[in-house]
């Protein structure tokens, strides 16, 4: 499968270019570069917001997350592994229930998602008690996202880049919604999908969320989106799906910041001047909602009406150059969890996270008519290699996604698992034929 591009390395070129799977380095474009759109990963509260992870606000670090227009994810998200049986009642009033199921880890989950009734405001009173406002200090920069209780233990499921600041001596707390604030550590994190794992020790009365199936969305669907945008607790919006699997390729890139600049995590001062050297980049197949998402959402759940988590806020557009200005046009992105609850079990499981890879370098077509992504170069042992893929093969789709260029390659195959049999459609030589191929994993390499 296409890979994600390596953290460390400059966020990805424009629309056009090549991304090689199996070294994870970007290759320039050689097409003229497409207008490109910024989309920030969701800043902390500190003030600004990031495109990317819409919640965390952090007063320091002057990270700017730019989304190319249009550009999906490259590389494998995880996808849900394993099935539990399910099964509704109706209660007293007649509305459906659904049966949740608490499996091993402790997670809470649920298939059928029949709307609750008394509509947002049942869904918000529900979710509300499950939902976290993550505040976060560094060195250099303080700000919060938002979070939500996994389990009874303790485990509370964030993005990544809500928590990055406090990973190098900083700190983590976090502030229920009854008022209480309790220091919070790191379990552990996933760059590649922006996921990250905190605990909180010594709570009782936790009320973790049911977890529902993003694959159950559908475009128009109602959904509820909670979290502390700018800093403001306990904060519910609405709105509808607006799109599903759209491809989102967040990436941030180093920037000197100076005191007098707020952060794009959220409100706050920096305490002196730095450069942010290392260069984040995330990219998945996101739900598109149209409601209110702003930085300080970021980590937060994007919620069906039957109470159910389907996704995580993560990223936003905006109308703005920079990630300081501007809020919610309603354009935001969340991670469908259904992609990434296998990283998360693995995180709690204390395991390393496993990803999807095709090892394939891949380019947008340039045929207007025949729209896909080219395969550039192809590597030996790999994925692609072993299902006969080729060079000049243009990939159209995997299974049933439409793959329309290259970053939606990547989003496709970052929906998926180490080991998925896929079935992918290519145009060889101006015949359309189809390959099956099993997807390999970057468990036993160094890079993601």
């Amino acid at each position: 499968m296409v890979e994600a591009q390596d953290p460390n390395l400059p966020p990805y070129p424009p629309t056009g270019g090549q991304f090689d799977a199996s070294t994870t380095q970007p290759i320039p474009a050689t097409d003229p570069p497409t207008e490109m759109t910024k989309e920030f990963p969701l800043p902390s509260t500190p003030g600004v917001q990031h495109a990317r992870p819409v919640a965390p606000q952090r007063p320091g670090r002057g990270l700017a997350a730019a989304v190319l227009a249009g550009s999906l994810v490259i590389g494998g998200v995880a996808g849900v592994g394993g099935a539990a049986a399910y099964d509704a009642f109706r209660s007293d009033d007649g509305s459906a229930q659904s049966s949740a199921i608490t499996s091993d880890s402790g997670i809470t989950s649920a298939s059928d998602s029949t709307p609750i009734a008394g509509g947002v405001e049942a869904v918000a009173s529900k979710l509300l008690p499950s939902v976290v406002r993550v505040n976060v200090s560094g060195q250099s920069e303080s700000g919060s996202g938002s979070g939500v209780v996994l389990d009874a233990s303790g485990h509370i499921l964030t993005n990544n880049h809500v928590v990055s600041t406090a990973t190098n001596g900083g700190s983590l707390s976090v502030s229920f919604n009854d008022g209480n604030i309790v220091k919070a550590t790191v379990v552990g994190t996933d760059p590649l999908t922006d996921m990250a794992v905190i605990k909180v020790d010594g709570v009782t009365g936790l009320k973790p969320a049911v977890i529902g199936k993003s694959t159950n969305l559908r475009v128009g669907q109602q959904v509820v989106a909670i979290g502390s945008p700018f800093g403001l607790n306990a904060t519910v919006t609405s709105g509808i799906v607006s799109a599903l699997n759209r491809p989102v390729s967040v990436a941030t890139e180093p920037q000197q910041s100076s005191p007098q600049e707020q952060s794009p995590f959220g409100f706050g001062q920096q305490q002196q001047p730095q450069m942010q050297q290392q260069s984040l980049s995330t990219t998945y197949p996101a739900i598109q909602t149209d409601a209110a998402i702003n930085p300080g959402n970021s980590g937060g759940p994007l919620v069906n009406m039957a109470g159910q988590v389907v996704g995580i806020n993560s990223s936003i557009r905006t109308a703005s150059d920079t990630s300081a200005s501007g809020g919610s046009i309603g354009l935001g992105f969340a991670i469908p969890i259904d992609e990434v609850m296998p990283v998360i079990k693995q995180i709690l499981a204390g395991q390393t996270p496993t990803h999807a890879r095709l090892r394939v370098s891949v380019g947008s077509s340039t045929d207007a008519l025949a729209p896909g992504a080219v395969i550039r170069s192809v590597e030996n042992g790999g994925a692609g290699a072993k299902a006969g893929l080729k060079p000049g093969d243009v990939i159209t789709k995997v299974n049933d996604q439409t793959v329309t260029d290259a970053e939606s390659l990547v989003a496709t195959v970052r929906g998926m698992r180490p080991d998925d049999q896929v079935q992918i459609t290519v145009i060889r030589g101006g015949k359309t034929m189809t390959i099956r191929a099993t997807l390999g994993s970057d468990a036993n390499s160094q890079a993601s």
